[in-house]
């Protein structure tokens, strides 16, 4: 047991900063869902389609912002200052193209949504949220990468604070901006988007300054001829993040499609569906935090070509994370009403029925926390030893072979509705999560597959 304690404390260093920085930044959504639920139920179904919307391009970009994370700790274990440089650079080049070019597919959202079966109401209410919001994608993607940069040389407890940052400025913003008070005219979605806007701007900014002061990163010179491109740095951090971004959209997507099929079957449910799943994200933000720690860890362990210290980082985490997922299934077996009581509006006339039918779902919830937590450390100890490629093919299968024909049979053919969405959900994350697992641990953990990852 002694010989974990290090790999205890390391990993607390690294992961609750980091978990407090997803946790912020989930609460600026939260903020938005909750205040948005107050205002009207179909503009929080138009939220919940448009912030679906946002994200599964999200997941596709994130990639980049992600991927270089375990490059970076790796080249900073071998203490190859000029590949930090290289490859960080590029990933802010990577992320902040993508962001650019997929612009034109948020502000024409809404005949596509309306083809895929959401009604006029809620479309244009998401379109009306995306055509302001799309602008901060790319903003968000160069985050991502700097959160990266600087939790790869493990300060991680500054993304926390200028993530945190932001959270009373958007809450102040969206009160202003909804429901017009201060004299503000009153926007409701597009209130939100102009909110969220802001604050990710207000976050880059205060992320490129920290970069830029931060006197153990001044020998990287990290902005220095930013602009000067470097191919080969260019495609090694694309082999690594466009399967990363792949794998995001495989999950990410099994979650917006159960969205859209949701929404095929009422409003109240897909409301009730997004105040669900929003409450399970809050939850795993502490995995995902854990995973991002464990990807620094491992990538650590890489760099050095120290097995023995990758398993045990990786064991240590593991239980944490299974401790974690513990709690939460109790919270949601024992607390499910209130919870969701907190996103809407008591004297709505549909409230009883969205909080009846979310709390209902958050069962379901309680029975994937473990495959769910489990996935995702997975996904984060193979970045750490930049295997990117199988995982995006085991994704795939897992969530779209596999988990979304469950989810869709359940709930139309054989008539189970949310109910059946959401045990689809259970079984996609639980085959994803074992098929990873054995990846890692009867692979890279043992030293069978040492090759780099564009050879995987």
């Amino acid at each position: 047991m002694t010989r974990y304690l290090p790999h205890i404390a390391a990993t607390l260093s690294l992961g609750l900063p980091l978990i407090g920085s997803h946790l912020a930044r989930m609460a600026i959504g939260v903020g938005d869902t909750v205040m948005v639920g107050w205002y009207g139920v179909d503009a929080l179904a138009g939220l919940v389609i448009a912030t679906s919307f946002f994200h599964i391009l999200f997941f596709l970009g994130m990639g980049f912002g992600t991927g270089v994370l375990g490059l970076i700790a790796t080249a900073i274990a071998r203490g190859d200052e000029t590949e930090v440089r290289r490859e960080t650079r590029m990933a802010l080049w990577l992320s902040s193209g993508f962001g650019l070019a997929v612009m034109p597919l948020m502000w024409f959202s809404e005949p596509i949504l309306s083809a895929l079966g959401q009604s006029p109401v809620v479309a244009a209410y998401a379109q009306e949220y995306l055509r302001i919001a799309g602008w901060g994608l790319a903003v968000v993607l160069c985050q991502l990468t700097l959160n990266s940069y600087l939790a790869a040389m493990e300060r991680t407890q500054v993304v926390m604070w200028v993530t945190l940052a932001g959270l009373p400025v958007n809450v102040a913003l969206n009160w202003i901006l909804i429901f017009g008070n201060l004299g503000a005219p009153e926007l409701g979605v597009a209130g939100a988007a102009i909110a969220s806007l802001t604050v990710q701007w207000l976050q880059l900014f205060l992320l490129v300054a920290y970069a830029i002061w931060l006197p153990m990163a001044r020998k990287y010179n990290l902005f220095q001829r930013l602009w000067r491109p470097d191919w080969s740095a260019l495609r090694r951090v694309a082999s690594i993040g466009l399967p990363i971004g792949l794998t995001m959209v495989a999950e990410g997507g099994l979650f917006v499609g159960s969205n859209i099929m949701m929404g095929w079957i009422g409003t109240q449910e897909l409301a009730a569906h997004g105040i669900a799943l929003q409450i399970t994200a809050i939850a795993f933000m502490a995995h995902l935090g854990l995973s991002n720690a464990a990807t620094i860890r491992v990538g650590q362990a890489k760099g050095r070509n120290d097995p023995v210290f990758m398993r045990d980082a990786a064991m240590t985490v593991t239980w944490m994370s299974l401790a974690f997922a513990c709690l939460t299934i109790l919270l949601f077996l024992t607390a499910a009403v209130p919870l969701v009581r907190l996103y809407l509006d008591p004297s709505d006339p549909q409230a009883g029925a969205i909080i009846r039918i979310g709390a209902g779902l958050l069962f379901f919830a309680a029975l994937f926390q473990l495959a769910d937590a489990l996935q995702v450390l997975a996904l984060g100890f193979l970045r750490g030893v930049h295997d990117t490629r199988v995982p995006m093919w085991i994704a795939g299968f897992s969530y779209w072979v596999v988990g979304m024909p469950v989810a869709w049979g359940l709930a139309f053919p054989l008539g189970y509705g949310p109910a059946g969405l959401w045990v689809g959900l259970c079984v996609g994350l639980t085959v994803a999560a074992a098929l990873l697992l054995v990846r890692f641990w009867r692979g890279h953990a043992r030293g069978v597959w040492t090759r780099p990852a564009a050879a995987v």
